[in-house]
């Protein structure tokens, strides 16, 4: 971090007298140039003011600006200065425009001399920055001082150097600047400025100024009226006026704006403060002023960052068997410099050939150098040559990305410019180390890179990817074939010195045939290895009898030109393993267990199970992790070919008849196993071998959904394009429930975006019913609700053509919640009337409890919780009649709510415990938790804070067991309770 002593100023364009530079200037050495974005964009070259030239033109130039002396190539600044409609000849105007700001910036440039500061880097340019200072670097430069003061509990300093950085602000930031990439960061650095005033509120408000904060606060909410720290630090605030009715109603006000809102409820650190303040707790007093700084206050992180402590460790295991490669492991470390890692973000490129073994070597450097990264690590397999086209989108590896660092997937918002700031923002101040393997192209990877220093990104990929070069500055290393000396090595490793020194030229015939490709060289290796009897001239006289040399990997596509090796192992297999080789290709994946290749085979799963493990003795699968099998891409497209050539069509068809079976029939007893009562579907019978799985309890079937819930999503958009659209649609019905519950949203929108165009080419109007009120409700999670509604009523006019009455009161009791949401509770009253209705024509008792606990619910948020618990009563006493015990679990902890809302705190224990007893009887342990936090925070508002604790207590042990996200949030309430000072 730089020191900086900020001065602010009014107006920049105006120099200080006896100065060459506008007031603002810090204790820099002298520059040339001074740049303003924190408002309208200027700059001034020795005092002056430069005009900047068309709107355009400054958008190319605050892209520079921002990119902070990396470079950007052509390419990337047409997309940011245009976006998607880009004018003719847009790269020749760039380049006009590049020449106009050299002349501007640089006007005292002997013509003929090399540019200073816009200078050319590749196909793109770069903004030095060593001759530039922005009063944006001043801000942040002042904000990190702060925090550090703060950190060091100099309160004064922090909030004085924070009140300093503010004043710099002249409105809207890039402001005048067009273009999408400027639009973007214009929201980027608002959220700065507003992420700066709080925390600059909150020294204040720890030093005792929660007088003179109060309006500020005030204003703020109302012009941001979703920011649940400002609700907090307002609630704080009027609390130690002594405003307690007023900071009540503060909550109040922020809750109800979320819920209409957003649909959600507040997070567990303005919860706290709401406990906090019900329990007049001394935590909310003011604080005596003091250097050592108070107790952060309960709750989580900034939004979109991880929680405390969630540490990432996704890397693969490092091969035993890895050799050689010293000259790129070499390359590879001099990426970072220094023992304390790097300083800024690093981005390595690793290309070359199919089965060089690209992976295997970012996966052990990565292992080299990852406790220089002690915030973890992310892997993901963005599948860029799947045989089937089965390519990772960013946003499913940017969702999977925030859920290894903590971030709850229900927070994850829409849209893949939203999902990759949030991801920039959770990896901020982190140092994390980021593997991206088999990359397809440059515009894959870009949305996964971090936007701060600290982290290191390696990525493996067939191509150049010179996008990545250019445009960020990554380091290429190209991957050749290994030295014949390396390539002997890995011979050596995997079949031992002795058996090759005792037939030496056989050992240098296998690696010439092989052409020292790794991937062949593994797999006649591991042929060897298993047949420790066999002579190594016999292997090779094999493998030149099949005239394949492999010669055409040292410069072409390996997809063709490893068949004789494969061959040569395929035809070693067993007759029935042979079949399920072919049988493979045709799951879409990522991975297969062996249930599902025992559908696709027509065996039991203990025969297909050993048939998995031939064919992982020979390399040409390979088991992941325990009971999880993967194909190399080469192999894969390999066996496609087999199963081609070798099966007809009827028996392809009918193989992926028993696959899509067993997946559709499993997800659907995975789906009751949640929700046994809940209304469903009828099935088509399953053919006999697709063998789907049963489940014992919810948590054998969670374990399943969590597991395959990816490969699932892949299932469905095969079916769909296989003429399988019926199972397409009814496996996206049996994995709403789950989906829902554990806030896989985007996971939900897709698939039923794919059962309702599955539903459409059957004219299936129930399919369309219940791909349209699944979309609906998905829009509802997302806060769409124009969306929402227009989906729900076209279900709703569905289910009536089709006369399913249980469908039009899921959907009643969805456009209910969405109704709550919008504030419109007399409305969803009338929605959960319907919905009752229907209930009682059907006899669907378990649907019509339900709906009196909802009804319960909405009349405490119309404020009336005596007709809540009134309604909620009956809902427990009528799932009791009808044994779920779920359904009693959920009205019982609503019963324990409308009493606490009733001021009955010792009340709501009784209904607590019972919802916490079933919760524990049906395995469910984050909702455990969940009512074990509720009971918590009922003996504190009763005044038992030993009670509270031990209840919390026993919900973080939860939590922390599931690497929960909200975990962190209740290790500081308990801190909080340890040190009330």
């Amino acid at each position: 971090m730089r020191t900086v002593h900020f001065v602010p100023s009014p107006d920049p364009s105006r120099p200080a007298p006896g100065t060459s530079t506008p007031p603002g200037a810090t204790d820099r050495p002298p520059l040339t140039l001074r740049f303003s974005l924190l408002g309208p964009v200027r700059a001034w070259h020795t005092g002056r003011e430069l005009p900047l030239g068309p709107p355009q033109q400054r958008a190319l130039l605050t892209l520079l600006l921002l990119h902070r002396g990396r470079s950007v190539g052509v390419d990337a600044l047409v997309d940011g200065v245009w976006g998607e409609a880009p004018p003719a000849g847009a790269v020749p105007v760039v380049r006009t425009y590049v020449s106009r700001l050299r002349k501007l910036l640089e006007p005292e440039r002997i013509p003929g001399a090399p540019f200073r500061v816009l200078v050319s880097a590749g196909r793109g340019y770069t903004l030095r920055t060593d001759t530039v200072v922005s009063d944006l670097d001043e801000f942040e430069d002042a904000v990190a001082e702060a925090r550090s003061h703060r950190e060091s509990g100099e309160l004064a300093t922090a909030a004085r150097l924070s009140r300093a950085a503010l004043a710099a602000w002249q409105g809207t930031p890039l402001a005048g600047v067009p273009g999408p990439y400027a639009q973007a960061a214009r929201d980027r650095l608002t959220e700065q400025r507003l992420s700066a005033l709080e925390f600059c509120l909150r020294a204040e408000l720890d030093l005792g100024r929660h007088e003179s904060v109060v309006p500020e606060l005030i204003t703020l909410r109302d012009a941001c009226p979703l920011r649940e720290g400002v609700g907090e630090l307002l609630m704080i605030a009027l609390a130690r006026c002594g405003r307690k009715a007023e900071a009540l109603e503060a909550y109040a006000r922020t809750r109800r704006t979320l819920v209409r809102e957003l649909g959600v409820e507040p997070g567990p650190a303005l919860r706290a403060a709401h406990a906090f303040l019900l329990a007049d707790d001394p935590v909310l007093t003011p604080p005596p002023v003091r250097r050592t700084p108070p107790a952060p206050a309960p709750g989580p992180p900034a939004a979109g960052r991880p929680a405390h402590g969630v540490r990432p460790s996704q890397l693969p295991a490092d091969s035993p068997l890895f050799t050689g490669r010293l000259p790129e492991l070499a390359q590879a470390d001099a990426l970072l410099s220094g023992d304390e890692g790097p300083a800024a973000p690093v981005i390595g490129v690793i290309d070359g050939m199919a089965g060089a073994g690209k992976t295997t070597l970012a996966v052990h450097w990565a292992h080299r150098v990852a406790d220089r990264f002690p915030d973890g690590s992310l892997y993901v397999n963005l599948r860029g040559y799947d045989q089937d086209g089965a390519v990772m989108d960013p946003s499913a590896a940017i969702e999977s990305c925030l859920t290894a660092l903590g971030v709850a997937p229900s927070t994850v918002p829409e849209g893949l410019d939203a999902q990759a700031a949030l991801y920039r923002s959770a990896l901020a101040g982190r140092r994390v180390l980021i593997v991206l393997d088999n990359a397809r192209d440059t515009e894959q990877v870009r949305p996964l890179l971090p936007g701060t220093p600290g982290c290191l990104v390696v990525v493996t990929s067939r191509n150049r990817l010179t996008g990545l070069v250019a445009g960020h500055g990554a380091r290429p290393l190209t991957l050749g074939l290994p030295s014949a000396d390396e390539a002997h090595a890995m011979l050596v490793r995997r079949v031992g010195h002795a058996r090759v020194a005792a037939e030496p030229e056989a050992a240098d015939d296998i690696v010439e045939r092989c052409a020292r490709l790794p991937l062949a060289l593994a797999i006649v290796a591991s042929r060897a290895a298993r047949h420790p009897g066999f002579r190594l001239a016999d292997i090779a006289a094999e493998l030149r009898a099949d005239h394949g040399s492999l010669d055409a990997f040292a410069g072409g596509d390996a997809q063709t030109d490893a068949r004789a090796v494969f061959s040569w192992s395929y035809r070693a297999l067993a007759p029935l393993a042979a079949v399920l080789f072919r049988r493979l290709a045709l799951h879409p994946g990522p991975d297969i267990t062996s249930p599902a290749a025992a559908a696709l085979l027509g065996v039991d799963n203990r025969r297909a199970r050993g048939l998995l493990v031939e064919l992982t003795g020979t390399s040409l699968i390979a088991e992941r992790s325990p009971g999880r099998f993967v194909f190399h891409d080469l192999l894969r497209a390999y066996a496609a070919e087999l199963a081609d050539a070798e099966d007809t069509g009827e028996g392809r068809r009918a193989a992926l008849r028993r696959l899509h079976d067993h997946y559709l029939h499993t997800a659907h007893h995975a789906s009751l196993a949640l929700g046994p009562f809940r209304e469903t579907i009828a099935l088509p019978p399953a053919l006999a071998d697709s063998a789907p799985l049963f489940f014992r309890g919810r948590r054998q079937a969670t374990a399943w959904l969590r597991a395959e819930r990816h490969v699932l999503r892949t299932v469905i958009e095969s079916a769909a394009a296989g003429g399988f659209e019926d199972h397409a649609w009814r496996t996206a019905f049996s994995l709403e429930l789950y989906l829902d519950r554990l806030g896989y949203w985007h996971d939900l929108m897709e698939i039923n975006r794919t059962a309702l165009a599955c539903a459409v080419v059957l004219g299936d109007r129930n399919g369309r019913a219940h791909a349209h009120r699944a979309l609906g409700f998905s829009h509802t999670r997302f806060g769409q609700r124009d969306e929402a509604r227009r989906h729900m009523e076209r279900a709703l006019l569905l289910f009536g053509e089709t006369e399913d009455a249980l469908g039009a009161a899921r959907t009643h009791r969805q456009l209910a919640f969405l109704a709550n949401n919008e504030g419109d509770h007399t409305l969803a009253l009338l929605h959960y009337r319907d919905a009752h209705t229907l209930y009682l024509r059907c006899g669907h008792r378990s649907g019509e409890a339900g709906v009196l606990n909802e009804v319960g619910w909405t009349y405490i948020l119309l404020g009336e919780a005596g007709r809540a618990l009134e309604h909620c009563e009956k809902a427990v006493a009528l799932q009791q009649e009808i044994g779920d015990p779920s359904g009693e679990a959920a009205a019982q902890d609503s019963v324990g709510h409308a009493h606490h809302h009733l001021g009955r705190h010792d009340a709501s224990l009784g209904p607590y415990r019972r919802a916490l007893q079933l919760y524990r009887e049906i395995g469910d342990r984050y909702l455990e938790a969940d009512t074990l936090r509720h009971i918590g925070d009922a003996h504190r508002a009763a005044g038992r804070p030993a009670a509270a604790r031990e209840a919390w207590s026993a919900a973080l042990a939860l939590l922390e067991e599931a690497d929960h996200p909200e975990a962190e949030a209740l290790r500081r309430t308990l801190e909080r309770q340890d040190d009330p000072s």
